[in-house]
């Protein structure tokens, strides 16, 4: 029975202008040792530029892997909460989003959803084998399918956070619900290269 695993990761640590910093490079460069062993298909990266940086930083430890940009995976809000499922914490965060930003978020979201999040199609006889891909994409795609892969209701994506460079694998298999085998595991990374990305009142 084949397998779809997705390895998401959030693009390494990126300036004000959203170009790749040192540490996001290097950050990048220690997830690509992680997933130097593992049998990867491919890598897919968001078009966003400090995306792409990452996919290739990390690729540099993946020789012949092919690397190529997916629309799917770019920065987006997968769903507008209403007032009743907004948390007080994010009180005020969505009130620049009219009704046309919002449709186009859910069908990102949608779109994303139906491209990776399922089990590969079987090959001849069922013999093809299990699928293994990174995504390099950005915090609020990686709380979409971690919210889809757990069926939770859409607003529950919120909070779901993951530090620059934190990997998050789902496995997906016919006839089962999605497994989420990790969730912002920064094992990877040295002591002062974790948690980036995450506010600072927040971090452990």
């Amino acid at each position: 029975m084949p397998i779809r695993r997705l390895y998401l990761a959030r693009h390494g640590a990126a300036d004000a202008f959203g170009k790749l910093t040192d540490i996001g490079r290097r950050q990048a460069g220690l997830l690509g040792e992680r997933l130097a062993g593992l049998p990867v298909d491919a890598v897919w990266h968001s078009p966003l530029p400090r995306a792409v940086a990452s996919a290739h930083e990390i690729a540099r430890h993946l020789p012949d892997v092919p690397v190529a940009e997916a629309a799917e995976l770019v920065d987006h809000v997968p769903y507008v909460p209403g007032a009743a499922e907004t948390p007080a914490s994010w009180a005020g965060f969505f009130d620049g989003y009219d009704d046309t930003e919002a449709a186009s978020g859910r069908r990102l979201a949608e779109a994303l959803v139906a491209r990776f999040a399922k089990v590969p199609d079987p090959g001849t006889k069922g013999t093809r084998p299990d699928v293994n891909e990174v995504l390099v994409t950005h915090a609020y795609p990686i709380a979409w399918l971690v919210r889809h892969a757990m069926d939770a209701p859409p607003s529950r994506w919120l909070g779901l956070n993951s530090a620059n460079t934190a990997l998050t694998v789902i496995e997906y298999r016919r006839g089962l619900p999605p497994t989420i085998v990790m969730f912002n595991d920064m094992s990877h990374l040295s002591p002062g290269l974790r948690w980036t990305g995450f506010p600072a009142g927040i971090r452990p």
